[in-house]
């Protein structure tokens, strides 16, 4: 019996790309050259991050969306790191929350202005110190507030609950040092790749490793939950230095379900995952094409649909959020390409071809919205919920009522599981040797100079003592 191709029917196989006109990109921008496996942008309803090139400590620019076209070489900036900017994410329930890591080992949470900025913002809301080693990944949880993750090169995973400003749960069962996080839709389970070759599936609040897979043929390197499929999504390299994706079955990583050749290129895959049209986005670091499927639950599982393409190589992409998208126009997904060499951020919008101008609700279901589902005391007490839905129909125009207020705290020692995270650990490289080394002959010199002037003050106080002892009492 031939075999012969199934045909699908499917709503989304027409669907295309459109790159905005040069007057709706961002130009002008000094992004950073970091060769940090990451996106260097973020974006929201209301705000577009970047990460920006910046001599001594990390920077990142805060641009209204509104404000396309050339950008000024003084924009102000971010700037309160010591050393370069790895991640930045937003807050999903607050629009002007935007939480960042950096090499020098801290979290920071910014508080953007509701115009934007005016001057450059030096002070954080809150800085979070916890890891020993540079920051490379936050992640804000799906359904709950103020709930915080950071992953760090010291092999570790911090909750940290934003309402005290303070990490109350340490993740420690990684190895090597983690890739990528994803959650499912509560929040209830985390995912994360990691250099060890091993893709873990994690119960946050214990840390327990619920599943675990060695990935000796498809070495992992990003992982994305398909939304409630109980399916998760990794792009990796094979055993013949091809680009490749695995799908999972969450429940049983034993062996992954179906693997795919994408092709021969050595830049980075990059998933996105669209729980609400079923649509996974392909793009490459370095590439100019970006390729999306449909997933299904039934085989064979991953149907290409097309491919957007571009002459210019992407560093990273930016994701608006649903809320964020032009209904009207059928606007499915929308990417923010970071081009490094023009210094240019070009939205993507991927549409879907509708003749009529009313709203089509058989592409827009009710999608998570800005409100939180839960509280970080709920969430830590062992409580899921699925995220606050919201429809598209009206076109976004709620405001969420949270509102983030900062912790006030005193300095002290951050103790989880009995650790103490912020005592002095062994230099692992040469380069934090040297780091250190020059940290510690700059506190020496600062000392000494302080030592110096209390001298001072110390010889002239006897001084005045003497002379009024030596003085004869006035009768």
């Amino acid at each position: 019996m031939s075999w012969r191709p199934q045909y699908r029917s499917s709503k989304f196989r027409n669907v295309y790309g459109k790159a905005a006109n040069r007057e709706h990109c961002f130009d002008g921008i000094p992004i950073t050259k970091n060769v940090h496996d990451n996106h260097f942008c973020a974006v929201n309803a209301r705000f577009l991050a970047i990460v920006t090139e910046s001599a001594g400590g990390g920077s990142f620019l805060v641009i209204p969306l509104e404000q396309t076209g050339r950008i000024e070489p003084n924009y102000p900036k971010v700037c309160g790191h010591q050393g370069n900017v790895l991640d930045i994410k937003w807050n999903p329930f607050i629009d002007n929350i935007i939480a960042s890591c950096s090499e020098d080992t801290s979290v920071r949470i910014w508080e953007i202005p509701d115009g934007g900025l005016k001057r450059n913002m030096t002070e954080a809301l809150l800085e979070l110190h916890g890891h020993s080693r540079r920051v490379g990944l936050v992640e804000w949880h799906p359904t709950t507030n103020n709930i915080l993750f950071s992953a760090g090169y010291d092999y570790k995973v911090l909750i940290w609950n934003l309402d005290i400003g303070e990490p109350v749960k340490m993740i420690d069962c990684h190895t090597d040092v983690i890739l990528c996080m994803s959650f499912n839709t509560d929040g209830s389970l985390l995912t994360t790749t990691c250099k060890d070759k091993k893709l873990r599936v994690i119960e946050p609040r214990s840390g327990r490793v619920l599943q675990e897979a060695n990935c000796k043929n498809h070495r992992v390197n990003r992982v994305v939950f398909l939304g409630n499929m109980k399916r998760l999504l990794t792009t990796g390299v094979s055993r013949w230095n091809t680009r490749q994706i695995a799908l999972w079955d969450q429940e049983d990583l034993s062996m992954p379900m179906i693997e795919e050749e994408i092709d021969g290129l050595s830049g980075l895959l990059f998933p996105f995952y669209d729980a609400d049209t079923h649509m996974l986005y392909l793009a490459g670091k370095g590439d100019g094409n970006i390729r999306y499927y449909e997933i299904s639950t039934e085989k064979p599982y991953l149907s290409y649909l097309m491919e957007f393409r571009s002459p210019a190589p992407q560093k990273g992409l930016g994701v608006m959020p649903k809320h964020g998208l032009d209904v009207s126009a059928c606007e499915v997904f929308r990417f923010y390409k970071l081009v490094t060499l023009k210094g240019l951020i070009e939205p993507i919008s991927m549409i879907v071809p509708r003749r009529s101008d009313s709203y089509q609700e058989d592409i827009y279901p009710m999608t998570p919205g800005t409100e939180p589902a839960l509280t970080p005391d709920e969430w830590l007490g062992g409580i899921n919920r699925d995220p606050v839905l919201m429809s598209l129909k009206e076109g976004y125009k709620k405001s969420s009522k949270v509102v983030f207020k900062a912790p006030i705290r005193e300095k002290k020692s951050v103790v989880v599981n009995g650790i103490d995270l912020l005592e002095n650990v062994p230099p692992r490289t040469e380069n934090e040797l040297l780091r250190m080394f020059f940290r510690q002959q700059d506190e020496i010199r600062r000392l000494k100079e302080e030592l110096a002037q209390k001298d001072i003050r110390l010889r002239q106080l006897q001084l005045e003592l003497k002379n009024l002892r030596n003085n004869p009492k006035n009768c």
